[in-house]
Parts: structure tokens; C-alpha cells; sequence
């Protein structure tokens, strides 16, 4: 019924470490202007993979919702209704992801110095940066990188096939040990969801 949100390419594990980094003090002030250069280099590098992670980011919630809404569509809505109701919300969810993409994006990338460069700066001299950037900009890597994202396309819907049933017992047996816990009634088999994207669904509110 929902067209599925696009999947985006694989992001490298040097932007994988911002978001696990704290909102760190600003560069150091003593930072060699050569190395603070060669810094910068490595975060223009990395910026289609930090834009790719915020957007990501500001997706997951879209995706949430779009898995959540289909079986409520089915079952409460009726079925002379129901494309056109779809559609309504296919439309609410792209304005949603046109508004917050461009913020969390632009906000990856302000972030990044105060976060991944502060790292960069802390852990790698100037020596290793220069290796660093020379891997990034490698041939062979930029290739990977555009395999990485051609083949994730074909990758994510294989693995959310094959996760959905090991993670939907799991998540309904959550879904009931949290509603016992809140004096609720458990949500029927049909409500339990599993998200578009791993890791497991979020409890029900």
C-alpha cells in the first residue's frame, strides 16, 4: 500500500563515530594550522557520509510511522477509502521528510567539528591524517563506497524479509511484558510491528 521510504547508501565508520562522540570543546586552540587543514580535509571528505547520516536520522521516524500506520489502515479504514487515505499520508510523510531532511543534515555537518574533529584531533597526528585522506580519496575506496550503496538497496530488503519473523515474537512478547507492567491490555498480534529498518520495534504507547 505505502511506497517504501527510499534507502540510502552505506556511510563510512569514521561518520558512524559522530554520533557516539559527545558535544566535545572546540578545537584546541594550539592546533597546528597545518593540522587543523588537513582536519578539515577529512571532514569534507566524510561530508556525503555525515549528510547521509542525518538524514537517515530525520527518516527513521517517517519510517516508523509508515510501518506502524499500514495495518491501522487496513483495519480501520474502509476499503473504498483506504488508497485514497494512503496517499494522504504518503503526502504528510514527504512533507515531513522535505522539511526535516535539510535541518538534520546541515546540523551533521555543523556538528562534526566540535564532535569528529575534536576526536581527530585528540587521537591522530598529523602523519596519520595525511593516511587517512590519502585512503578516503583512493579510487579503489570511492568504488566501494558507490558498490556499498548500489548493493544495500538489494541488502536492506533481504535482511528486513528475513529479520521480520525472528524479531516479531521478540517484540510482541515486549509489547505484552510492558503493557502487563503498565496495567494495560496487551496490543492484539495484528498491532505488533516490527519497523522497516532493524533494530527491533520501540515499545507501544
Amino acid at each position: 500500500m505505502f511506497a517504501p521510504l527510499r534507502r540510502l547508501p552505506a556511510f563510512t565508520t569514521l561518520a558512524l563515530v559522530a554520533l557516539h562522540l559527545p558535544l566535545a570543546q572546540a578545537q584546541k586552540a594550539d592546533t597546528a594550522p597545518a593540522k587543523k587543514e588537513l582536519i578539515a580535509r577529512v571532514l569534507e571528505l566524510q561530508r556525503p557520509a555525515l549528510e547521509t547520516l542525518g538524514r537517515n536520522i530525520a527518516e527513521q521516524p517517517a519510517a516508523q510511522m509508515m510501518q506502524q500506520a499500514a495495518p491501522i489502515l487496513q483495519q480501520r479504514v474502509a476499503a473504498d477509502r483506504r488508497e485514497i487515505v494512503a496517499r494522504e499520508i504518503e503526502a504528510d510523510v514527504r512533507k515531513y521528510i522535505d522539511e526535516a531532511v535539510p535541518l538534520v543534515r546541515d546540523l551533521a555537518i555543523k556538528v562534526a567539528p566540535s564532535t569528529l574533529g575534536v576526536a581527530l584531533d585528540e587521537r591522530m597526528d598529523e602523519a596519520e591524517l595525511r593516511q587517512l585522506i590519502a585512503a578516503l580519496e583512493a579510487p579503489a575506496f570511492r568504488k566501494f563506497q558507490q558498490v556499498s550503496g548500489e548493493g544495500q538497496r538489494t541488502f536492506m530488503p533481504k535482511l528486513v524479509a528475513e529479520a521480520r519473523p525472528l524479531l516479531e515474537p521478540k517484540a510482541r512478547a515486549m509489547d505484552q511484558a510492558v503493557a502487563k507492567r503498565l496495567g494495560i491490555a496487551p496490543p492484539s498480534a495484528a498491532s505488533g510491528t516490527v519497523p522497516a529498518t532493524p533494530p527491533a520495534a520501540s515499545p507501544k504507547k
